[in-house]
């Protein structure tokens, strides 16, 4: 792997649904990073960048050529007094971790958020996770609340802490999010 500085973050795209969708399925298969129980297909991926692009975001880590990572931003619920706040994820080739990809595909992803109206970055975060939790209290997330084996995955139950971040101040008349 090079240094993060040969890093390009860029807007994903319904080509790179191969790669995260590679990347992700090695969360999905070994760690409790993620819930889901089968990896999605590379068809299920390339329409999950498309609708968080339509909303929010959805960058991906290049390197030398190769997708390396990548990170979000999506809904948090469906109800419409919600649409201010955002659920982030960020998942990282696991040859390419503790490289400094997180912090890179998050220093774009979370003014692109706020620029996009949004208020309030929220993660879910399965719990042990000292690397996921320190990116997150990089950025100022603060744990707001522990969800107590909430997931059963992998012959054990699993903790989830609840981490939020105000991306902008409250205003009592926002703005639509764009």
């Amino acid at each position: 792997m090079g240094r993060v500085e040969d890093l390009l973050i860029r807007d994903a795209t319904g080509g790179d649904a191969a790669a995260c969708a590679a990347i992700y399925g090695h969360y999905v298969d070994t760690s409790w990073a993620t819930f889901e129980l089968e990896p999605p297909t590379v068809e299920a991926m390339a329409v999950r960048i498309a609708g968080c692009q339509e909303r929010h975001a959805w960058l991906v880590a290049e390197q030398d050529g190769r997708v390396v990572g990548f990170a979000y931003g999506t809904t948090f619920a469906e109800r419409a007094a919600y649409r201010w706040a955002t659920e982030v994820s960020v998942y990282l080739d696991p040859d390419a971790r503790r490289g400094g990809l997180g912090t890179g595909l998050y220093d774009v992803l979370l003014p692109r958020l706020r620029d996009r109206g949004l208020h309030v970055a929220t993660a879910r975060i399965a719990q042990p996770n000292d690397a996921s939790n320190a990116l997150h209290a990089r950025y100022g997330f603060e744990r707001v609340g522990l969800l107590k084996r909430i997931g059963f995955k992998l012959g054990t139950w699993v903790d989830v802490a609840i981490m939020e971040l105000e991306l902008a101040p409250p205003d009592l008349s926002p703005a639509e999010p764009r």
